[in-house]
């Protein structure tokens, strides 16, 4: 069985999300940086083994078939802007995605300024978030998010490519997102409009009963269920960030982890097309996406040891096309 990269781990309080493309002539330089990121990451979480060090490194579609001949992962597909009628999901620029967390912000960031020194000029950075954790697992709302993540045998399940993808085994799809919140617009609501906007008490984090929960609140639009009526989850690792000062962004770095990317599609229709259509998560008049990319993150041997780089001028599987009308991420449930 291949090694995945460390995904699951315990909240830990800081993270570092890199967003990169790659600059033309970069793929070896890239290819190479990603084979020394497990040592590195051994390394440097060397210094302090506490502190829960690690980095999983995410490749966007576009990017697979410039670095990488043979087999794609089955369902890597680009991210498609979503149009509501009210709110859009935007589609932003992704080939890299490094996402690092530890229980120390330094480590975090000699792991990340380490590995963009080895990438040099191979690559163009468009998002650097630093996140924090915010009280007791709080989102920058003041909602505990992440409540009902699966956990054992249930995460590794949620995330992980099966047998489906012989080539892919043990790796795992990843969407990400950055919201920026509108603090005054949202600390302006009285606690019981919050609530409503969420589908959850505040402080003692209880969801609300089907009866009383609007159905257009947030934990309404994110329930995403099977053909058998089972609700199907994905592994959610979002973090606070933000300025301090007024004029400065602040709010959610969402990322998501699963075995395939089709429920968080299914959510984000859900959110900004609404379920049914027009119904759309209230949460989004006070929080404005404004990136969205998917990646694949696949096995640490895979990143080790990969296949051959391709041919100049190759094009051995293209890309597949979004699903029609389909988004590919969703910033999930505050759950």
């Amino acid at each position: 069985m291949p090694t995945p990269q460390t995904i699951l781990t315990r909240k830990t309080s800081a993270a570092v999300f890199l967003v990169l493309t790659i600059n033309d002539g970069g793929e070896d330089a890239v290819r190479d940086a990603l084979g020394e990121l497990p040592g590195l990451v051994t390394a440097v979480g060397s210094r302090a083994p506490e502190a829960a060090l690690t980095a999983v490194a995410g490749i966007g579609s576009a990017a697979w078939d410039r670095l990488y001949s043979g087999p794609r992962p089955a369902s890597l597909r680009p991210f498609t802007e979503l149009v509501g009628a009210v709110h859009t999901a935007p589609a932003t620029p992704g080939d890299l995605l490094l996402h690092i967390k530890a229980d120390r912000a330094d480590l975090c960031f000699e792991v990340g300024h380490r590995w963009t020194a080895l990438l040099g000029g191979s690559v163009t950075t468009v998002d650097e978030v630093h996140g924090f954790r915010y009280f007791d697992l709080r989102d920058i709302i003041g909602f505990v998010d992440g409540t009902e993540n699966p956990t054992g045998q249930d995460a590794i399940d949620t995330i992980t490519v099966g047998d489906e993808d012989p080539d892919f085994v043990g790796g795992s799809y990843v969407v990400v997102q950055r919201y920026v919140t509108d603090l005054g617009a949202w600390d302006a609501l009285k606690v019981e409009d919050q609530e409503n906007a969420i589908g959850r008490t505040k402080l003692e984090n209880i969801e609300m009963d089907d009866a009383t929960k609007p159905i257009n609140s947030h934990i309404a639009l994110n329930v995403v269920t099977d053909d058998d009526g089972e609700e199907i989850d994905v592994v959610r690792d979002n973090m606070p960030y933000g300025d301090i000062s007024g004029s400065g962004e602040k709010g959610t770095f969402y990322i998501a982890y699963s075995s395939a990317p089709d429920v968080s599609e299914e959510m984000l229709r859900h959110m900004f097309i609404g379920e049914p259509e027009g119904n759309y998560d209230r949460l989004l008049d006070f929080t404005t996406a404004v990136t969205g990319a998917q990646f694949f993150a696949p096995t640490a041997d895979f990143l080790q040891d990969p296949p051959a780089a391709p041919e100049p001028g190759s094009a051995d599987s293209p890309a597949p096309e979004a699903a029609p009308g389909d988004g590919s991420l969703g910033i999930g449930s505050l759950r």
